[in-house]
């Protein structure tokens, strides 16, 4: 397992496939929702592909928003869910958070997944909300 961050088209279109599989295929979110101003390799978002067994199985990206690293589009394939990938996605980019210089970061995490960020270290800061149409979380977590 290692996380790669991206910085050739050719991974982020791979990023892009593991999105496209998890969110719309499996989880039903619009096409269209999907995909946003800040999918580029312009510097505004951060993204990485984390790897099992050579293979490219799960993605995630960061961004500066309002003083906190904002960690969006996690993922892994459901194969390769519960050998740990999740976490090596949050604590890389957890990493690139504080080279950034933030000292905290914030996520909506999918209901499903809010115990999975509490082993993590996040705290839930707002009662449930519906984002395309998944319950969500606002969930943050400060840097000691």
């Amino acid at each position: 397992m290692k996380a790669k961050r991206i910085s050739i088209e050719e991974d982020l279109q791979i990023a892009f496939q593991i999105r496209k599989e998890v969110f719309v295929e499996e989880q039903g979110v619009p096409l269209e929702d999907e995909f946003d101003e800040f999918d580029t390799l312009d510097g505004q978002c951060k993204h990485i592909i984390v790897f099992y067994d050579q293979r490219p199985v799960g993605t995630g990206r960061i961004r500066s928003l309002d003083g906190f690293g904002k960690l969006e589009r996690i993922c892994v394939l459901k194969p390769y869910r519960k050998f740990g990938l999740g976490k090596v996605i949050i604590n890389t980019l957890e990493e690139i958070a504080k080279e950034m210089g933030l000292s905290k970061v914030k996520l909506h995490g999918q209901t499903q997944a809010e115990g999975f960020y509490k082993k993590l270290g996040y705290q839930t800061l707002s009662d449930t909300f519906m984002e395309d149409g998944i319950p969500h979380v606002l969930m943050v977590k400060e840097f000691v």
